[in-house]
């Protein structure tokens, strides 16, 4: 086989890819394979998911059980959050957060702990209250919210077996508006972080890092009252047209902005279902920080504008709420993402990391699992204080290390 992950940087060295059509085909599969692991939606821009096999699991049986009364629904693990987004639609119903690409599957976002924003908004993995997965002797194992291990196998890396169905919490559907604003002085983001992440439901700061902010993107969710229009924030002049996150690209691809009401779906996500999302011919880093210390990354982040400004096509600064999952980077606390968008030069990307994770890493920062970091198992490590948990919780599900990679033992368990 031949296969790419969607960025393209990536070519995955796996021999072979398997597509079972039931669970009984990927029992067989999972229990007889020596090292294989599972392919999502190929978002991540890392080897996260390479090894010797790969599996996808979009062949599985696709139902999808809506329990409106209980506010939950069930979901097959390929499924995409733009296509569960229309089954909710037409129930009525709604999850609490969306990241900003519609586009990826429902288990491999979950599995990473991939996330959208907001001040009072945990990461996509918070919304899972059960999670099916076949382990690597062939056996079906589930784990629901308050079991022993549960918060150890929801954000589980592709570690522990194939995840494939998830029980995720719903509520009742909601409107969304946004509205843009351009030209935010660092002083004043610096100076009033606090009230400017809770401006809206989402918030999001997009720079390149010049002398001012480019944009502030602020999501709110439509009540009964009128909308109070702002002309700016903390001096951010309001936007006049609908923008692009990079500057200079039409935002045909984008969600409506200009304060235009539209179902959360529609809206809480930066690009829209049916299109390219973001620059397509792109990597992306991402670390997420301790909300304590916010000021001090970004004021970090700053001072390498020179090393950065090459070679980022875009950064995005939002807040998450923080949760109890083992593996994810919100554990125990609430934080600042600091996001890459590069362009698509991994060597010299790579050493603007050195730069990037030589100052953001004493400040707590854990990187996001699916994009492109350096830090290695022992510099990881005092991060996770439940990482040691989760190596035995591998160990045990997993005692064969099918799931295991190269992947694995260089961040997790050096």
């Amino acid at each position: 086989m031949s296969e790419r992950n969607w960025a393209g940087n990536l070519t995955y060295r796996a021999r072979r890819l398997h597509r079972p059509a039931s669970l009984d085909e990927l029992r067989k599969l999972l229990a007889t394979a020596r090292r294989i692991g599972v392919l999502g939606s190929r978002h991540s821009f890392s080897d996260i998911a390479d090894t010797d096999e790969l599996v996808s699991l979009d062949g599985l049986p696709g139902d999808v059980a809506v329990d409106s009364a209980g506010g939950t629904v069930t979901v097959p693990a390929a499924m995409r959050y733009g296509d569960l987004a229309m089954v909710l639609d037409d129930h009525g119903l709604a999850l609490a957060n969306l990241a900003s690409l519609p586009h990826i599957s429902v288990a491999g976002a979950v599995a990473t702990a991939t996330h959208g924003s907001g001040d009072g908004n945990g990461n996509l993995a918070a919304a899972v209250s059960a999670v099916e997965l076949v382990t690597s002797d062939g056996e079906v194992m589930t784990a629901e919210r308050g079991d022993p291990d549960f918060d150890g196998i929801v954000v589980g890396l592709g570690a522990l077996g194939a995840v494939t169905r998830l029980r995720l919490d719903v509520e009742p559907a909601y409107e969304v508006r946004q509205r843009v604003f351009e030209g935010l002085a660092w002083d004043a983001l610096l100076e009033h972080l606090d009230d400017i992440t809770a401006l809206g439901y989402s918030v999001s700061v997009f720079t390149r890092f010049g002398d001012e902010i480019d944009q502030l993107w602020v999501k709110t969710r439509v009540s009964d009252a009128p909308e109070s229009v702002r002309q700016d924030a903390f001096g951010a002049r309001a936007a006049t047209l609908d923008r692009h996150p990079i500057l200079g690209v039409d935002p045909v691809n984008c969600t409506r902005q200009l304060g235009e009401r539209g179902p959360w779906w529609d809206r809480l996500p930066h690009f829209r279902m049916g299109f390219k999302p973001s620059a397509g011919d792109e990597l992306q880093s991402e670390y997420l920080l301790p909300r304590s210390e916010a000021r001090a990354a970004i004021e970090a982040v700053r001072t390498l504008g020179p090393t950065l400004r090459p070679l980022v096509q875009v950064s995005e600064m939002r807040t998450v709420a923080e949760d109890s999952l083992w593996m994810s980077p919100q554990h125990g606390r609430p934080t600042l993402g600091v996001h890459f968008t590069w362009v698509p030069d991994e060597p010299a990307v790579r050493r603007a990391l050195v730069e990037l994770e030589d100052v953001l890493l004493p400040l707590g920062a854990r990187p996001h699992w699916g994009k492109v970091f350096l830090a290695d198992a022992a510099a990881l490590a005092p991060s996770y204080p439940r990482l040691p948990d989760f190596l035995r919780l591998a160990e045990r599900v997993d005692p064969r290390a099918a799931f295991r990679n190269a992947w694995f033992d260089r961040h997790l368990d050096g």
